[in-house]
């Protein structure tokens, strides 16, 4: 059984998901988006071996320390979508673009694909490929998790208004969510955790009261 464990990281109050399995001592962590010194911190002090980097998309505020944790854990393997990888080429210069620093992140190590199935903890993760927020957006689902980053948050849903963005697409992302029970649990890129349950019943743009608009 996994414990799940958060650090809100830079700018852009990024969530980071560690992901700690108890009995094999061992992390995997969701999303390093910043402060790779206090993630490393945070791994130390739960006192557990890092063994894998899951992105769910490649947005600087997701990435932003990727570069940093592989300075420290060179062969921890990153795990990404192909999909992203125009993202992960321009980060420096759109991080550059906010004013903000940024150590340009080594490619991923192994690609995602729908249908993919990482296993952690004695759960299954399986990988959906959910664009819209992103092309390349992943989600890691297990029965009571998903990790969703920026498709879905509470009350509110991923952006369209940035490059590479589709709202049609997005909304397909979300439609296909809500196919997961009420019970599974929401960690999203940023904000509250949250529920499906509680998101088919208020989130109005899963219960038809708003529609997504890009720009």
């Amino acid at each position: 059984m996994i414990q799940v464990h958060s650090r809100t990281v830079g700018a852009f109050q990024e969530n980071a998901w560690l992901l700690h399995d108890e009995a094999a001592r061992e992390l995997v962590l969701i999303d390093p988006g910043a402060e790779p010194r206090a993630l490393a911190a945070e791994i130390e002090r739960i006192g557990a071996r890092l063994t894998a980097i899951w992105i769910t998309h490649g947005h600087i505020d997701h990435i932003g320390g990727v570069a940093g944790l592989k300075a420290l854990w060179p062969d921890v393997p990153v795990y990404a979508h192909p999909l992203d990888a125009p993202l992960w080429e321009h980060a420096p210069r759109i991080a550059a673009g906010y004013g903000l620093p940024f150590d340009a992140p080594p490619r991923p190590d192994r690609g995602l694909a729908e249908g993919d199935v990482l296993e952690f903890g004695g759960e299954r993760f399986e990988v959906w490929h959910l664009p819209g927020h992103a092309p390349g957006h992943v989600a890691f689902i297990s029965a009571a998790h998903c990790f969703a980053g920026d498709v879905l948050f509470q009350g509110s849903v991923g952006r369209v208004d940035l490059p590479l963005c589709d709202p049609a697409a997005l909304e397909r992302s979300l439609e296909r969510l809500l196919s997961l029970d009420d019970a599974v649990v929401v960690h999203p890129g940023h904000g509250p955790r949250t529920t499906i349950g509680h998101e088919r019943l208020h989130n109005p743009f899963l219960n038809g009261t708003a529609r997504l608009r890009k720009g």
